[in-house]
């Protein structure tokens, strides 16, 4: 596989204060304001970002977002697939290609890529002001200051800050999924798929609008609360999450025949979520999701690669789900695949430490920093599962984002559908404002967790 090696700017921040001011500098000059390399790649097929933005003017809630999508008539340039993969290895992981010869109904459809991915002044100006001030704290890998909302470390020089920048991209103040479909296939010796309806929202503290100190604010990355609605099995169950920048989460979980919340200091890491058969763990979702610590995390370079990039059909709330996602795969209509730059970032167990995946692989776009794609190999090296999401720019927010994401387990032969409202009826949304009673801090506690589950 292919790597390139780090920018200059970016080696650049080894030399000092000096160094990493000048390097300020060139945010939104030689690089875009959120850190990416402004300029096109060499034969043009990445072309020089755009600060145009991807959006007519007009949207409002209820309305396609696809209809207002400037490219939304462009045309595939070519596919990929079983047959020609190793012709465009180069620019593809070892988990598409493996994901291409092993599910049929997986290729890339290919379209011009399309550089627009950028956030409001007031990230943009945070981001600047993080580089050289930004820390990861003394234990290797919580993050322990950044100005907020903006990334931590435009200019990063480990795999950690990666990650951190991924985490806390600007997305608003919360996201409300107000209807959703988990989606798991068959097992290869047949039977039902496994599909549970919910809703969902994510509370992030630190989005508010302003400049503020991460070190001033709680600890949290991220407040999410989930309710199944179906199947029988699972209808009632409901959980909060509180997800730290520097502990493990805090789980409470609530069981409508008992009546009662529970703490769950266990359900997370790699354990197996409720209900999907041991084939869905705590930290797949998103790609990637919760504590990194379990993890040495090492920032391999850079890497040209086909992507998932303006596939509104992933989010399409009026579509037929279960023609989206096939047993063989995701439907291509759906999708829309570009070429970008990736941060390639490898994560390693520690030593003394257990995980099902002992290593993996993660791909992240250099202009939204969101989190792509990943591999996962098991204990004996063999790759096992590859996730990858789709991002698309998100009128609300004036920034970019990615929740909606598929799993592709090579052994099992299963697909896994997660974190979108595609086919539920009803579109998901950011806020920008924490006015729903969901983005405030008090209705993460186990008490109002009982109180909206017994009613």
């Amino acid at each position: 596989m292919k790597f390139f090696k780090l920018t200059a700017l970016a080696c650049a921040l080894l030399a000092g204060p000096a160094a990493q001011a000048a390097d300020a500098a060139s945010l939104g000059k030689e690089l875009t304001p959120l850190g990416g390399e402004r300029a096109a790649n060499r034969d043009g097929s990445i072309p020089a970002w755009d600060e145009g933005g991807a959006l007519k003017p007009g949207w409002t809630y209820g309305q396609p977002r696809v209809d207002f999508f400037k490219y939304k008539d462009d045309k595939p340039l070519f596919t990929i697939d079983a047959s020609n993969a190793d012709k465009y290895a180069d620019k593809l992981s070892e988990g598409q290609i493996a994901v291409m010869k092993a599910f049929k109904n997986y290729k890339l459809e290919v379209y011009p890529s399309r550089r627009y991915c950028s956030s409001p002044d007031f990230v943009q100006a945070n981001t600047k002001a993080n580089v050289g001030a930004a820390k990861i704290g003394a234990d290797g890998w919580s993050l322990a200051e950044a100005t907020v909302p903006g990334v931590p470390f435009p200019l990063p020089k480990s795999g950690i800050e990666v990650l951190w920048n991924a985490k806390m991209k600007y997305v608003g103040v919360g996201l409300d999924m107000k209807a959703l479909w988990i989606m798991l296939s068959p097992r290869s010796s047949g039977g039902d798929w496994v599909e549970a309806g919910s809703t969902q929202a994510y509370y992030y503290p630190w989005g508010k609008k302003g400049s503020h100190k991460l070190s001033e604010l709680p600890p949290v990355e991220y407040h999410t609360y989930f309710n199944y609605t179906s199947p029988t099995a699972l209808a009632g169950q409901a959980l909060i999450v509180s997800s730290y920048l520097n502990k493990t989460s805090d789980v409470f979980y609530y069981f409508p025949g008992q009546r009662r919340v529970r703490r769950m200091p266990s359900y997370s890491y790699d354990a197996p979520q409720v209900g999907f058969e041991n084939q869905y763990t705590l930290d797949e979702p998103r790609v990637f999701n919760g504590t990194p610590d379990r993890f040495d995390w090492k920032l391999v370079g850079k890497k040209e690669m086909y992507i998932g990039y303006g596939g509104f059909g992933m989010y399409d709330p009026n579509v037929d789900r279960r023609k989206v996602i096939t047993a063989d795969g995701v439907d291509p209509k759906a999708t829309r695949y570009e070429l970008h730059r990736v941060w390639v970032v490898e994560a390693t167990v520690k030593d003394g430490v257990r995980h099902v995946a002992p290593k993996r692989r993660f791909y992240f776009d250099e202009d939204s920093w969101s989190l792509m794609a990943a591999e996962d190999y098991d204990a004996q090296g063999k790759l096992w599962k590859m996730r990858e999401s789709f991002v698309i720019p998100v009128a609300e927010t004036g920034s970019c984002d990615n929740p909606a994401f598929v799993q592709y387990d090579l052994n099992s032969g299963r697909v896994l559908f997660d974190q979108a409202g595609m086919g539920a009826g009803k579109d998901m949304s950011w806020s920008v404002e924490a006015d729903d009673p969901k983005f405030k801090d008090a209705f993460y506690t186990p008490d109002n967790l009982r109180a909206i589950s017994d009613r």
